[in-house]
């Protein structure tokens, strides 16, 4: 008997919606998963009636009720603690890049937002995005360098909850192709040739042609 419902939007589109699904698998948790579709304009009424903060991912579980993808992450790690790594040093580490990560990055957000079925390469590069991108992959090669001997991960072989909070960001690199590092691509290529985000990425493309959402699909100009 499942032990709860973890409540997210579309695959193809919901970003946070990805990360609390993989921290959520990840662990292990025996839970339902529900697809609420996205209506325009929004909110999303059902959304908007079910979680407390009107948002998906929202996580119910054995008496408890998380929303956030970040507190999501945290909770699903004590009940599999080898979300975050062992060494406190390296947890320190993982724990902040993953809270810039929930904090940060608006300007990419707005400019490239995920949409695991179109290809807008070359598109989507404002000044504000490029910085945006110029930091994360900074944070990656900070990490990797310091953390990530012994695998294709942020820390190392096992893909844990700050793989989980940059996932998105990898879905948006594979769609919109801005200029990035040989290091930064072979972390891409890693993070989507995992089973779990490819599962992700199988189900994007199950979802109904009804789904579709315009604003999501028009490319930008320039």
């Amino acid at each position: 008997m499942s032990e709860g419902t973890l409540y997210i939007g579309h695959k193809r589109y919901s970003s946070w919606s990805l990360r609390g699904w993989l921290a959520v698998k990840l662990a292990g948790l025996d839970v339902d998963v529900k697809v609420i579709k996205f209506t325009r304009p929004g909110p999303t009424k059902a959304i908007a009636e079910l979680s407390p903060n009107g948002l998906v991912p929202f996580l119910i579980h054995d008496g408890a009720r998380v929303w956030e993808s970040l507190a999501i992450c945290d909770y699903c790690a004590e009940l599999a603690p080898g979300l975050w790594p062992e060494d406190r040093v390296a947890r320190a580490q993982a724990r902040s890049i993953a809270a810039e990560m929930h904090a940060g990055f608006r300007e990419l957000r707005m400019a490239m937002w995920m949409n695991l079925g179109r290809d807008f390469g070359g598109l989507g590069r404002s000044a504000g995005a490029l910085k945006d991108i110029a930091r994360i992959e900074a944070v990656w090669a900070e990490t990797r360098a310091r953390f990530g001997e012994g695998g294709p991960f942020l820390f190392g072989a096992a893909f844990g909850a700050a793989d989980a909070m940059f996932a998105p960001v990898v879905a948006r690199f594979l769609s919109w192709k801005p200029e990035i590092s040989a290091a930064s691509a072979a972390y891409c290529s890693a993070v989507r040739a995992h089973p779990l985000v490819a599962e992700w990425y199988d189900g994007a493309a199950a979802e109904p042609a009804d789904w579709l959402i315009e604003d999501y699909e028009r490319a930008p100009a320039g």
